[in-house]
């Protein structure tokens, strides 16, 4: 019989990729999310019943137990950007994390690969960094054989980096960044996706791998590359880390007053984790270690940007009847 994983978030942008090349491998997949309703764009990456969505709150520990039985595998891709509410940095990155570990471990389930990011750090002045920190040490408490993944920023055709600023450019003659000169080393999704694969299956050692592009850029050579691809010029504006705090407070402070109606577009906590470096650390085990040649982003971002382009798809059309003129 075919092999068995149970994939927390693995309708999300990571873990539909992970889903994917386990199915693809052959593995059964079961998808454990909060509205399996909203996860059936996952059903046709296997056969019938080969990948199907379970419903599965990672705060509550029956709920994790009950989607693990039988499990060869678990791979946790649970991760929040909310600071407030229930599914908090706290509740998720850290409790939930380890939640799964210990569950894990007590079911008897023999690889765990777990998600977390470049930049945690129990030390970080970040409680995103800190808390995926916490959440990396219960994983390591309870699963001390588990793979956790740290990849820097991730692109891709779902990506929130890129789309969203690329919309923002579309929108508007100036393009606000807030830490310029912070360096990111973007990383193809369905690259992590492979790395996740190969500790799933156990054909790559266990422990803490720092996952990067081929390549190191600055946020403001990012936002260049960006607007490159979707043929746009913008004007690169850098926020200063003080104007930006103090812009995050209020932003902030509006939406604890419009009872979370109007949420801030960057928060204090962001700006905190942007004045950080976002790279592969020196001596860092990583794609080489993996066999893992990684993707460029110019060699993906025109495949999904082209959609902020002045005219679409019809832009290069246009390209090439001027170069014929010419």
């Amino acid at each position: 019989m075919s092999q068995l994983v149970t994939i927390y978030g693995g309708s999300g942008f990571v873990g539909r990729y992970i889903t994917r090349r386990l199915a693809a491998a052959g593995w059964r997949v079961r998808v454990a999310v909060r509205r399996p309703n909203e996860a059936l764009h996952v059903r046709p990456y296997g056969v019938p019943g080969q990948v199907e969505p379970v419903l599965c709150n990672i705060r509550d520990d029956a709920s994790v137990r009950a989607v693990m039985p039988g499990a060869d595998a678990v791979v946790n891709c649970v991760g929040t950007f909310d600071r407030k509410g229930r599914n908090n940095f706290e509740a998720v990155q850290a409790e939930g994390a380890t939640r799964i570990a210990r569950i894990a471990a007590e079911e008897g389930v023999a690889r765990m690969v777990h998600i977390s990011a470049i930049g945690a750090d129990a030390g970080a002045t970040s409680i995103y960094a800190r808390t995926k920190a916490a959440g990396e040490a219960g994983v390591l408490a309870h699963m001390p054989q588990a793979m956790i993944l740290r990849p820097s920023v991730i692109f891709g055709a779902e990506d929130r980096f890129f789309n969203r600023f690329a919309a923002m450019a579309r929108c508007s003659p100036i393009l606000p960044v807030v830490g310029a000169g912070t360096r990111f080393q973007p990383v193809y999704v369905d690259d992590v996706a492979q790395a996740a694969v190969l500790g799933v299956t156990g054909a790559a050692e266990p422990g803490i791998l720092e996952l990067g592009g081929p390549e190191v850029a600055t946020f403001r050579e990012l936002m260049a590359l960006m607007l490159r691809v979707i043929r746009r010029r913008r004007l690169i504006v850098n926020i200063p880390f003080p104007v930006a705090a103090l812009t995050a407070g209020v932003m902030e402070l509006v939406e604890t007053l419009t009872l979370g109606l109007v949420p801030p577009q960057i928060t204090r906590d962001q700006v905190r984790s942007l004045r950080v470096d976002n790279v592969v650390h020196e001596g860092a085990r990583g794609f080489a270690e993996l066999g893992i040649t990684p993707v460029a982003p110019e060699a993906v971002l025109p495949d999904y940007l082209w959609r902020f382009r002045p005219t679409g798809q019809f832009e290069a059309i246009r390209e090439s009847a001027r170069n014929l003129r010419a």
